[in-house]
């Protein structure tokens, strides 16, 4: 199977069951992205798929071929880092840090989709990502910020 990491193209020969956050882990070595519930429950393992913000723990190996995937460790450098990126650092999101590649991975897919978010908007499109921390007022605090950059403001 053919498929496009933060920008590089690998192919990779494994089960068609094998859930991508294993393909990324354990065949790519991508490890930003981590294992949480397994289920689809807590977001842990968010990453985007063709754009679009997913639980990699359920997404099969047998929808992978020809996609592209971009984890934490695509979506800003250190030298530049994403806008999202930007904000959780400056409200000082992150506590353990355990979720925060999740948290930001599908902040920025929610902003590419809704640039200028009210709190229920980002209070919904964050409901799916679990914080053990309870930085819960940070994050939307982060996410309006970097809507507010997104837009020049």
């Amino acid at each position: 199977m053919k498929l496009t990491v933060n920008g590089t193209p690998h192919e990779v020969s494994v089960e068609e069951d094998m859930p991508l956050l294993w393909v990324l882990r354990d065949e790519l070595g991508v490890t930003g992205v981590k294992y949480g519930c397994g289920v689809a429950q807590c977001g842990a393992c968010t990453v985007t798929l063709n754009g679009e913000a997913v639980r990699s723990c359920q997404v099969p190996a047998a929808d992978l071929e020809g996609a592209e995937v971009t984890t934490i460790e695509g979506l800003g450098t250190p030298d530049n880092l994403h806008i999202v990126q930007q904000a959780w650092e400056k409200h000082q999101v992150a506590q353990c840090g355990y979720c925060q590649s999740g948290q930001i991975m599908q902040a920025a897919a929610f902003l590419s989709q809704n640039p200028n978010p009210t709190d229920a908007d980002i209070d919904d499109a964050m409901s799916g990502n679990l914080c053990r921390c309870g930085t819960y007022p940070r994050i939307r605090e982060a996410v309006k910020d970097a809507a507010s950059m997104l837009q020049g403001a």
